[in-house]
């Protein structure tokens, strides 16, 4: 099906000095269901109306989420994807093809832009072409549990809405002073969003130094984030935003899985990539990609 307008990204990426995402919206047809195809180069790699596939894609973490999967020339590997997927949250009644080119190395990931490490170029050059964000689509939840981990929790409850509590903490170390940044938002509708999609990823000046000695974060510079030595810090866009970013990167690693919330209450301490990952998955139960219930 043609595009009706395509809007490509570049810029470097974690891994690579430049890497590019091209995102076709297409005309919508009431013949077919809204989704979001992820390409992997030329390959159809996830679609989200296809959700028992979720479940059979490889995970792993590695300053990001990486997914998995066999490909019809070799495993095929999908990075870098929780700065752009909420943004489709947006508009769920849409289609989307979004096309992630693979690095020049063979074998390298296909691994999106990092932009300045915000949902916010996404957002903005979608919404010129999209149009006006749509009623968002929730799905209930029916169930309470808990995650305990090394130094965190997480506990998810039923409510009517999206609503996240998250707090990130870090002791002091002989580079820097003690860390603590918390945040709470409650998404009814697209415009509760934009405070999460402002947030950019950060990262402390210690693990940025032993990354780098390691030989990771290749392709990252300055325009992708916040350097952060451990105190609070006068250029946020926004009070904690480091926290906020946390919650983009939970939006981002559930709406990969499809467009759409679960109305639960969130509260998670020193979460990550991983244990947003296990929240998804004992949430696929109850996901419907069917019509969005407005709140």
């Amino acid at each position: 099906m043609p595009a009706f307008k395509s809007i490509e990204f570049a810029s470097p990426s974690l891994s690579h000095p430049r890497a590019g995402v091209r995102v076709d919206v297409l005309e919508k047809d009431p013949n077919r269901a809204p989704r979001v195809c992820w390409y992997a180069g030329d390959e159809l790699f996830y679609s989200t109306d296809a959700l028992h596939c979720y479940g059979e894609l490889g995970y792993r973490v590695a300053r990001t989420a990486i997914y998995s999967k066999p490909g019809l020339h070799g495993p095929l590997a999908l990075a870098s994807t929780e700065h752009l997927a909420p943004v489709f949250l947006m508009w769920p009644n849409q289609r989307f093809d979004v096309h992630v080119a693979p690095g020049d190395a063979e074998g390298a990931l296909a691994e999106l832009p990092m932009m300045d490490g915000s949902a916010l170029p996404f957002f903005h050059a979608l919404r010129k072409v999209a149009g006006v964000p749509e009623p968002l689509c929730f799905y209930d939840v029916p169930e309470s549990f808990t995650l305990e981990f090394p130094r965190g929790r997480v506990s998810v409850s039923p409510a009517d809405c999206f609503e996240v509590e998250y707090e990130i903490t870090r002791d002091a170390t002989a580079g820097g002073a003690a860390f603590r940044s918390a945040a709470t938002l409650s998404v009814y509708s697209a415009e509760d969003l934009y405070r999460a999609f402002s947030a950019r990823t950060f990262i402390f000046e210690e693990d940025y130094a032993k990354a780098r000695a390691e030989g990771l974060l290749a392709g990252v510079d300055e325009s992708c984030g916040m350097l952060l030595d451990g105190a609070r810090q006068s250029r946020y866009r926004m009070a904690e935003e480091p926290a906020y970013h946390k919650i983009l990167d939970l939006l981002g690693d559930l709406a990969f899985a499809v467009p759409a919330l679960p109305k639960v209450r969130v509260q998670v301490l020193n979460g990550g990539h991983t244990i947003h990952h296990k929240i998804m998955e004992k949430l696929l139960p109850y996901v419907s990609t069917g019509i969005p219930q407005e709140i």
